[in-house]
């Protein structure tokens, strides 16, 4: 009759995995925000000129593509950050809610620069997509005329 009472007072495996989960994830974003307080730091005293986030960026994509960080330490919290992308959203909004004179008054402007950097960041993404694709397609096809 104990190990029944044992059985039942132990977590059940899925609520484990489930804290696992939500652990490894804060976990994951944790390191993701280091890089970007060690780029904040760099940034502040050698590079001001280049904004810490995109120095992170680029700290976190050269260890990825040398292999000196393992995808795994980053995939689940980066997955995590991207679906709450719209939480990062809400202070935009709430300008918009607390200065309706500034909408009315440069809305045409504000509304013209959101839809032309939009369409920017669209098209140079579309190429770097694309040109990292046709590097890739470049790097199999010589891989595998190797291996022939």
């Amino acid at each position: 009759m104990a190990a029944s009472n044992e059985i039942q007072a132990s977590p059940s495996r899925p609520a484990r995995q489930k804290f696992a989960r939500a652990a490894q994830v804060s976990l994951q974003i944790v390191l993701i925000t280091g890089f970007w307080f060690v780029a904040e730091e760099i940034s502040s005293c050698w590079l001001p000129q280049l904004p810490a986030g995109v120095l992170g960026m680029l700290l976190l994509l050269i260890g990825l593509l040398t292999r000196a960080l393992p995808l795994g330490w980053f995939n689940l919290g980066a997955r995590w950050l991207l679906a709450e992308l719209l939480l990062f959203f809400i202070p935009a909004v709430i300008a918009v809610v607390n200065y309706p004179q500034l909408v009315l008054h440069q809305g045409l402007a504000i509304l013209l620069v959101i839809a032309l950097s939009t369409l920017f960041v669209m098209a140079v993404t579309a190429l770097a997509v694309d040109g990292v694709y046709r590097l890739e397609l470049l790097w199999r096809r010589r891989h595998w005329q190797r291996q022939t």
